[in-house]
């Protein structure tokens, strides 16, 4: 005997944010710089974004490398 699924929320309009008065869609997720597809966000153990389809992975707690700066 089958029994009744409980109703699930579409997720797909969560990936997307609408500003009516501009009338713009933003993108809440990351897309992978080398194939370009969707990225998961993780929060555990670290937090990051993971690509899975080419593994590629960007973990939260690196910032953006910046030059020394020099005492001149």
């Amino acid at each position: 005997m089958l029994s009744m699924s409980k109703a699930v929320k579409a997720r797909a309009h969560t990936w997307y944010t609408i500003d009516m008065e501009k009338g713009v869609f933003r993108f809440n997720k990351r897309l992978c710089p080398r194939c370009g597809s969707v990225m998961a966000y993780h929060k555990e153990p670290v937090p990051r974004w993971h690509c899975g389809k080419c593994g590629y992975t960007i973990f939260e707690s690196q910032a953006p490398r910046q030059r020394p700066s020099r005492g001149r």
